[in-house]
């Protein structure tokens, strides 16, 4: 299948995109956002998960969801290429992937996280990434099969939730 730049993405159509997407090769990875609250984070992490392959987004929460003019501009459209379904918590998404068989890999910072680059990873894989503010919930933590974080160095204690997760997914993919 061709590549669509950002023009064709955003003028591309979701009738005409739910017919291409059993075209794309996805990736045994799905995305997890828990109570992710800023629109144009929500829309990023469509390109990030069209960027990966990933087979789906679950947006849990009371959270902003496509069609929306902030979460377009921001997926440039990818948000037509990628399935997504909203669920009004984490807690059910993660219980219903986990019979699924998938392990849940959490993205947050606790005294129990190891290192991303340091773990291996069995797939599927749920990856789960917390609001801006408060993280993953705890309830969601403890569901969790693994708790990964990224070392900081500098005076700042965390990066953006869409940059970590981005760090993150693209090693899980590089330790198939």
């Amino acid at each position: 299948m061709e590549k669509l730049n950002s023009h064709q993405l955003r003028k591309s159509r979701v009738g005409d995109s739910r017919k291409k997407q059993t075209l794309i090769k996805r990736n045994q990875i799905v995305l997890v956002l828990d109570n992710i609250l800023d629109t144009y984070n929500i829309g990023s992490f469509f390109r990030l998960a069209d960027a990966i392959g990933a087979q789906k987004i679950y947006l849990c929460g009371p959270v902003v969801t496509p069609p929306n003019l902030k979460i377009h501009r921001s997926s440039i459209g990818t948000w037509k290429w990628i399935p997504w379904e909203q669920l009004q918590n984490t807690e059910d998404c993660l219980k219903q992937l986990k019979q699924d068989g998938y392990n849940i890999v959490i993205c947050e910072q606790t005294q129990n996280s190891v290192p991303y680059n340091k773990t291996k990873y069995k797939f599927p894989i749920a990856l789960v990434a917390g609001s801006e503010s408060n993280g993953v919930g705890e309830s969601a933590q403890k569901m969790a099969d693994q708790i990964v974080e990224i070392p900081m160095f500098g005076i700042n204690k965390s990066l953006n939730v869409l940059v970590a997760t981005s760090i993150i997914s693209y090693q899980i993919l590089d330790s198939r």
